[in-house]
């Protein structure tokens, strides 16, 4: 799936002087990460923004947005906003600075461990 070039530029103009954004390719979009952090992205032509589950609901009562469902299941925390909501370099910002301030207090994620003493699997190529 493509993503919305034109969003990808104003995105990373809004977040040009500021340090420690990276960009990855996540979710079949863009996905745009502050200190390893996941900040927003783009789905298509929609802003995915982490907005966090405390400002989930507010979030969802503006205009052109509505429950990122990527999964088939509300994700809490996480909103698209359409096209429509995003027409202004003000309202672009409003939504990219709700998401950089989520991203900048989110704890880090949890790294899966292996068992202690686990051993990788190794696939032996059987003797021609």
């Amino acid at each position: 799936m493509a993503y919305d070039e034109r969003l990808s530029a104003r995105i990373r103009a809004h977040f040009a002087r500021r340090s420690g954004v990276s960009e990855r390719r996540m979710f079949g979009g863009l996905c745009f990460m502050l200190h390893g952090k996941m900040c927003c992205g783009i789905v298509g032509n929609d802003l995915c923004a982490r907005v966090g589950p405390e400002r989930y609901d507010a979030a969802l009562t503006k205009p052109h947005v509505r429950a990122m469902d990527f999964t088939g299941r509300p994700m809490t925390g996480f909103v698209y906003v359409a096209p429509a909501g995003l027409k202004t370099k003000a309202a672009l910002a409003r939504w990219l600075d709700w998401s950089a301030e989520f991203a900048k207090s989110a704890s880090p994620s949890k790294k899966k461990r292996t068992r202690r003493g686990a051993r990788p699997i190794v696939r032996r190529r059987r003797p021609a």
